[in-house]
């Protein structure tokens, strides 16, 4: 589901969900309304009385969206290719255009562990004060500990250089008619 909806959805249950842009943490009540605003990579970014919140993937049943067992993380080919398929699945819940192509990934570094691969990525935001890095920084860590042959996986949220909507895509520019 990439598309949003103009319609209001009422929760199935309490589920927890962060504010966006402060990243705070909050429990939304089972029976309120909310409306998706954007639904990519697997979470959700709903309006509630007027205020943006993210629903993450694993929640998606409080919205009567079936949550998929399975594990959406590829399973075979090259381990760096399997770690950007997974970082073009992390988007900002404001943005409906993936980290990879904003240009957030400054750096993706493979070594050798003693039990799989320790992956360390180091990212930025479009905004440094944007309260939802450590929420995008955890889900980037997430997706990427669910591929196999991964150890251990180091998100180092870095803000130099400072981002600019150069560093974007030709196709993000597009998508945000920025071009």
């Amino acid at each position: 589901m990439n598309n949003t909806s103009s319609e209001s959805i009422r929760l199935l249950r309490d589920v927890d969900a962060y504010m966006v842009p402060s990243g705070d943490e909050v429990k939304l009540l089972a029976g309120n309304l909310v409306r998706i605003t954007q639904a990519l990579g697997g979470n959700y970014t709903v309006l509630i009385n007027g205020n943006m919140v993210q629903i993450r993937s694993e929640n998606a049943d409080a919205l009567g969206i079936e949550v998929s067992k399975e594990s959406t993380a590829p399973k075979s080919g090259d381990l760096e290719k399997q770690i950007w398929d997974q970082l073009k699945t992390c988007y900002d819940p404001e943005i409906p255009v993936d980290i990879v192509e904003l240009g957030l990934i400054y750096d993706l570094t493979i070594e050798d562990g003693k039990n799989g691969k320790n992956v360390s990525v180091k990212m930025t935001l479009t905004a440094p004060g944007c309260g939802m890095g450590p929420v995008i920084a955890d889900e980037v860590e997430r997706k990427i500990n669910g591929l196999d042959d991964v150890e251990k996986v180091a998100v180092e949220l870095v803000w130099e250089p400072m981002w600019t909507r150069d560093m974007m895509s030709e196709a993000a520019q597009l998508e945000l008619g920025m071009y």
